[in-house]
């Protein structure tokens, strides 16, 4: 009986390993990685009057940028919805000082300290605010 415990391993073992060999049911056609495509030549488009940049000029698209800023912050020229306008004067736009913005970072101005609690809440780190905790004084 213990003759036949290595045969029977070593014939298992063939039998197992000869299911990895090519054999005709597992040869497939696969892709050629050696088979590259010729892609087509890059083509120069045609002069749409482009000028080269200028050393220390601005940039065309941080000019944009910069003025999308504007416009968001202090209100472009687009029209406003009918909502908008009626929630706008609901919430008193007549009342509003049109320089307000500019009267905020004026050194004159009186601001009213709310302490280091609201600072540091303010400068808490971003999240779903299980890491945002402060300490009371």
């Amino acid at each position: 009986m213990r003759k036949f415990v290595p045969l029977a391993a070593g014939l298992t073992c063939v039998a197992l390993l000869s299911g990895c060999g090519a054999g005709r049911s597992l040869d497939r056609a696969r892709p050629d990685e050696f088979a590259v495509a010729r892609q087509a030549p890059l083509v120069i488009p045609p002069d749409f009057a482009l000028v080269p940049p200028q050393p220390g000029a601005a940039r065309p698209q941080d000019t944009a940028a910069n003025a999308q800023t504007l416009d968001a912050l202090f209100g472009g020229t687009a029209a406003r919805s009918a909502a908008e306008t009626g929630v706008i004067n609901d919430a008193g736009a007549d009342s509003d000082d049109p320089g307000i913005r500019s009267s905020v970072g004026d050194p004159g101005t009186t601001v009213v300290d709310k302490g280091s609690t609201t600072r540091d809440i303010v400068a808490a780190p971003e999240g779903d605010g299980q890491d945002a905790r402060t300490t009371a004084n």
